[in-house]
């Protein structure tokens, strides 16, 4: 086999694997196609209560942590910010409109290892699960390498405690 062949076959397959890419993306989009568009801002979303600069990991369907979802601006990771007010939790994902979750939508906050493709040391990444539309879904967090997760994870668990005592 000459060298013209062989690069052309390498071409060959390359192309495949992207265009095999592209399809399966774009199946999981369509699939995901019902979930409902993500709630704006509020003019007034509450005093706040804590606000990071964070990396956003993923969105995936609750308790499958290697199904991500791919429509609604939530992805593909990318730096963030998190804000956690009164009334919910603001993402906003860089080049993504800010997504706003009301504290109705909150269903728990934690510690978490690893979701898909990210894994990090015991507990690097929060995961805020929470509920859009009817659909449960979990978004994982991972703060600067520095920075302790403590304090985000009581702000929302504040929000919550007050959502329940209400």
């Amino acid at each position: 086999m000459d060298r013209t062949t062989s690069t052309t076959i390498v071409i060959a397959v390359i192309v495949l694997a992207l265009l095999g890419m592209y399809l399966g993306w774009r199946a999981r989009q369509k699939r995901q196609s019902a979930l409902p568009a993500i709630t704006a801002v509020p003019a007034d979303a509450g005093a706040v209560r804590y606000s990071a600069e964070t990396f956003y990991a993923a969105t995936t369907i609750a308790g499958e942590p290697l199904n991500r979802v791919a429509v609604r601006g939530l992805g593909f990771r990318g730096r963030a910010t998190v804000t956690v007010t009164e009334l919910g939790v603001i993402l906003g994902i860089a080049g993504e409109p800010e997504a706003f979750i009301p504290v109705s939508a909150l269903r728990r906050v934690e510690r978490a290892t690893w979701t898909i493709d990210r894994v990090v040391e015991n507990g690097g990444l929060v995961l805020i699960a929470w509920t859009l539309g009817e659909t449960d879904v979990d978004s994982y967090l991972r703060l600067a390498e520095s920075a302790d997760p403590g304090p985000l994870i009581d702000a929302i668990s504040s929000i919550l405690s007050t959502e329940t005592a209400s």
